[in-house]
């Protein structure tokens, strides 16, 4: 989350107020001009509804088409059924399971059928629960890693010992704020040459007896490549023979445990390995609802250190709660077990295979332009990331991102971490939405940016700092 200022210190004494459009007045035009609501400070008395509503739209405008944004992996298109349901259980606090049973069974089935799809040993004694998204769902199975590791070195954690969490350098920011938040030391495999995640034997090197887990990504943020989870555990089963430590997995599959079930069903990667503790996900990316909701699911109850479950007696009934946040609203769940009974397997099948044929469709077509060498191809995850070829030097990605938004298109731009800083790279990611023919205008845009592009001196910007973000 942004942490934001209360003004934006510019002088300008007009930037204190709105400008109301005459026609906004509710009847008579004259009063909108008498209207001038404050920016930084509540306003002295309301307003109508109607002239509301304009003001914050058109400040809206500005923002980037959610469409167009190629840079996040969160979903931007849902149906129109969908919507009307999330709007008519958005006042419900999915906290509250005894004043709505219904939205807490719909949050319990969904744990059931993702369970079932992750191939837990006995479904029915999983146990999982929603959060508002990937990020906070690896933060409850990074607690629940550590509170275990607590449990079996009780007398070393109290003379000092200091938990550590082994994981490749391209994890998503939420780890290394995991690691902030709890005290946990990070250990890190950097990258290599052409290998871009997590090799499974250097994270076996790194763990040690005050190890707490080893995070494998079913889908990089970076490249959208699954990280080996089966050829992890095989390096963790090894060093439990060699050594005798038991180190367990948990799989952040915030994309790719919502394609891999359906494209890719002989990949190993879930709860068919034993090391494999936990494995969490991302409603809202490739589990297709709107923003607001992800999941987190345990092996077993053993899995999940009873102590961490909270039981809270709260407007009228005793419910267990396992998270960060409290009060939240139900729409996001009760819209994924919507998605779950409207897909099916087969549903969810032919949409992430529409997205993979976009993506890969794209990444070859891209590639035939001659001035970009692909480092992925879209037929992991749906997201492919690809560089300037070696004798390009009027231009580079950071240039190519800025031609493509002045098209409305968001491509981020950024240099991959240690050891290959030496890397930038552009990433587009493909989700239920974007369509072929979207593709089709994006590399149209792609085509005609190519000529002046070529034509400059040399790259326009090179301050890696201006890099576009990508956060999602």
């Amino acid at each position: 989350m942004a942490v934001h200022h209360g003004a934006d210190g510019r002088a300008d004494p007009r930037r204190g107020t709105l400008s109301v459009n005459p026609f906004h007045a509710v009847a008579d035009p004259a009063e909108a001009m008498e209207t001038v609501p404050p920016v930084d400070r509540l306003p002295d008395g309301p307003m109508p509804s109607e002239t509301t509503y304009e003001l914050v739209r058109d400040e809206l405008m500005l923002d980037g088409n959610a469409r167009l944004n190629l840079a996040t992996f969160v979903t931007t298109w849902m149906e129109p059924r969908a919507e009307a349901l999330m709007a008519e259980c958005s006042a419900k606090n999915m906290i509250d399971k005894d004043e709505y049973p219904r939205t807490a069974e719909l949050e319990r089935r969904c744990v059931a059928m993702l369970a079932d799809l992750w191939h837990a040993p006995d479904p029915q004694r999983a146990v999982g629960c929603s959060t508002t998204g990937s990020s906070e769902a690896c933060m409850l199975a990074g607690l629940a890693l550590k509170r275990r590791w607590t449990r079996r070195n009780a007398d070393r954690f109290r003379t000092g010992a200091r938990p550590n969490l082994v994981m490749g350098v391209n994890v998503q920011v939420c780890w290394e704020k995991f690691c902030n938040f709890w005290e946990v030391e990070p250990r890190v495999v950097p990258m290599e040459g052409e290998r871009f995640h997590l090799d499974p034997q250097r994270a076996a090197e790194l763990c040690d007896e005050n190890t707490i887990g080893v995070v494998g990504i079913l889908g990089s943020t970076f490249d959208g490549s699954y990280e080996p989870v089966e050829e992890l555990c095989a390096a963790l089963d090894a060093l439990q023979e060699r050594t005798g430590l038991d180190v367990p997995v948990h799989v952040d599959g915030a994309s790719g445990a919502m394609v891999a079930p359906f494209l890719d069903p002989g990949l190993v990667w879930d709860f068919r390995l034993e090391r494999v503790a936990s494995i969490n996900t991302s409603g809202h990316k490739y589990g297709l609802v709107y923003p607001g909701v992800g999941w987190a699911l345990w092996r077993d109850a053993e899995s999940l250190p009873e102590e961490l479950v909270f039981r809270v007696n709260y407007l009228g009934g005793e419910m267990p709660t396992f998270a960060l946040n409290f009060s939240r609203p139900g729409a996001q769940v009760a819209a994924q077990y919507y998605t779950f009974l409207r897909l099916g397997r087969t549903g969810f099948r032919a949409v992430q295979q529409a997205a993979r044929d976009v993506a890969r469709s794209l990444a070859e077509r891209i590639a035939a332009l001659g001035d970009f060498r692909m480092l992925t191809w879209g037929d992991q995850l749906p997201v492919f990331a690809f560089t300037t070829t070696s004798d390009v030097t009027a231009y580079n990605v950071f240039d190519v991102s800025r031609r493509l938004r002045e098209h409305g298109w968001l491509v981020p731009a950024y240099t991959f971490p240690a050891n290959r800083q030496d890397l930038s790279v552009l990433r587009v990611v493909c989700r239920n939405g974007f369509t072929a023919d979207l593709a089709d205008l994006l590399l149209d845009s792609l085509e005609r940016s190519l000529p002046e592009l070529r034509r400059q001196p040399g790259p326009l910007e090179r301050d890696e700092q201006k890099a576009t973000g990508f956060h999602h």
